[in-house]
């Protein structure tokens, strides 16, 4: 792994609302496409809900992928953490690890298995414990090293003339340095099991046949020298390995010890965080802890993501959005008020609950769809659209607008489109007729997915409003599956919180709706539209959510007691 790294520049996200029907995900690829186009921004499209049968088909008409999914934009550990991290190994030596801290200035650093699972998160004061007696007052304790003859000879950067691998095994040992009179050497070797003791020896032939002949558990030979073909064969005939360093006999003796396995530091008492962990608990938890660096973890395999420092939660950078389709929160992708919202380019109503930290670009046009005006820019800035980001944009207005034939068409609209079809190269009735056969809801979905799949939250006078919409060729398919949607509209109340929730049916052929409701008895009562049985009412003429059914429940609730519990 590398160094740390700063994290990516937050990318630019452009977003529609909640369960988006055609116009929100068209309109995000061609204002994504047209901030590209006219200033560079590198920005995406996404989306905050699944892909409807017809939006499906559109984008294969286009040759357009799907926008990225995203369901919650706020920060995360995995958002905001430094990837690329340096990391140590379990196999690792102390020696191995504080070299890497201390070339990088840290303060602690991550350790893996072989899977790249986090397994501890040491820090320089672990390592020092490593080497502190464990007992005042016990002159051998400083002997006492706990390592392998691999560890040993990576660390003295050495050789193993031995006709074998040097072993892995790491072993209790005790360390020995020959320093002094080969007697008071021998009867210090003596004081201990022999085949514990690793003897540090120079060029002192006497004493390296001693240690041999006792059995030492391993002669190293300091100072660059080598062992005689004499004292080579002793070696092997007593089994005795041998390894030889250029390091003289004081600094061999600190690298032994320091060849002591990183593992035996490493322990589970450590703060990891998930990569979904929200950042506001990360706050809270990094607040109250001693430790430096705080590793960010896959949620599923438990993987090293990367990692967090105290000083990345000072200011952490804020997803980048443009919300297309929408204006107000409730309908926004989750955690879009933690973000920072740059425009807002919508052609509803507005709703007054969407705040923001600094001045925006805000365009809010009375036009049939979002679509349109992201088509109004390109023109007004003389710029001509993608074939493939005029069929999207095209598709769009022709959803929003029942291909101009809505109430809420306008004659924008109507000069629009002609436009968007020639750079599209569509034939605009064959179009929408392909387009509004591509797939049933209905048909193709269950109840609750039917309801979801176009659904909008409203408040209204103190009430709160669920409205889905759909549109049929005819509705057969509507009175097949009454009693599903009735049951999934009735869970949407009581999910959701809310008063009242309908779907509202809209058959594209006659241009005429059905409306089925539930939840506040109080409210459908007060409905004046002809009521074809329980919770069903037949709504001539009515196919706009926006223009026509929203503003009359709208009238409805005013007249209302303001207590919706009735």
């Amino acid at each position: 792994m590398t160094a740390p790294a700063p994290a990516a520049a937050t990318p630019l996200l452009v977003i529609g609302h909640r369960n988006p029907d055609t116009d929100a995900i068209c309109s995000a690829i061609g204002y994504a496409a047209f901030l590209r186009d006219s200033r560079g921004d590198p920005a995406v499209a996404a989306r905050c809900g699944e892909l409807s049968v017809r939006t499906a088909w559109v984008l294969s008409r286009a040759g357009v992928p799907a926008p990225n999914l995203v369901m919650d934009v706020r920060p995360t550990a995995a958002t905001i953490c430094h990837r690329n991290v340096i990391a140590a190994r379990r196999e690792e030596t102390f020696l191995s690890v504080y070299r890497k801290m201390i070339e990088h200035g840290f303060r602690s650093i991550p350790v893996v298995d072989g899977a790249g699972r986090m397994v501890g998160m040491p820090t320089l004061l672990d390592l020092a414990q490593l080497f502190m007696p464990a007992t005042a007052g016990d002159a051998d304790a400083n002997r006492h090293i706990r390592t392998s003859e691999a560890n040993m000879l990576a660390a003295l950067d050495g050789a193993f003339p031995n006709g074998r691998s040097a072993s892995d095994e790491v072993q209790d040992l005790i360390l020995m340095v020959a320093g002094s009179s080969l007697e008071t050497s021998r009867n210090r070797l003596c004081r201990f099991p022999h085949k514990t003791v690793v003897f540090l020896v120079g060029d002192r032939p006497e004493v390296q046949r001693m240690a041999i002949e006792n059995n030492a558990r391993c002669l190293v030979v300091t100072g660059g020298f080598d062992v005689d073909d004499e004292i080579g064969g002793l070696a092997r005939q007593h089994s005795v390995p041998v390894i030889r360093t250029r390091y003289d006999t004081a600094s061999a003796a600190q690298l032994v010890r320091f060849s002591r396995p990183i593992l035996d530091a490493l322990h589970d008492d450590f703060v990891r965080f998930g990569a979904k962990t929200p950042l506001k608990e990360i706050i809270a938890t990094a607040h109250n802890a001693s430790q430096p660096l705080f590793p960010v973890v896959d949620d599923e395999d438990g993987s090293l993501l990367g990692v967090i420092s105290k000083s990345d939660l000072v200011d952490v950078p804020q997803t980048r959005l443009v919300l297309v389709d929408h204006n107000e929160f409730a309908q926004a992708v989750t955690g879009a008020d933690e973000a920072d919202i740059l425009e807002v380019i919508d052609h509803h109503r507005l709703s007054g609950n969407l705040r923001t930290k600094e001045p925006v670009r805000f365009i809010n046009e009375p036009v049939g769809s979002t679509s349109t005006i992201v088509a109004m820019m390109y023109r007004l800035r003389s710029l001509q659209p993608a074939q493939s980001t005029a069929i999207c944009l095209a598709a769009g207005l022709i959803s929003d607008t029942l291909n101009l034939t809505s109430p809420t068409t306008t004659d924008t609209d109507r000069e629009i489109l002609p436009w968007l079809a020639g750079l599209g190269g569509i034939d605009v009735d064959q179009f929408t007729a392909d387009f509004f056969a591509a797939g049933s809801m209905l048909k193709d979905k269950h109840g609750e997915a039917a309801v979801e799949s176009d659904r909008k939250e409203f408040e209204e006078n103190g009430w709160r409003l669920s409205i889905s919409q759909i549109e049929e060729l005819g509705l057969a398919e509507f009175w097949k599956q009454e009693a599903a949607l009735r049951a999934a509209l009735v869970e949407v109340v009581s999910k959701r919180h809310v008063h009242f929730a309908c779907l509202l049916v809209t058959d594209i052929t006659r241009h005429d709706s059905i409306l089925l409701t539930a939840g506040s008895d109080h409210l459908e009562q007060a409905i004046e539209y002809p009521r074809l049985k329980p919770h069903v009412f037949e709504l001539k003429g009515v196919v706009s959510r926006k223009k026509q059914l929203f503003p009359y429940l709208g009238r409805v609730v005013g007249r209302l007691a303001l207590d919706p519990s009735t």
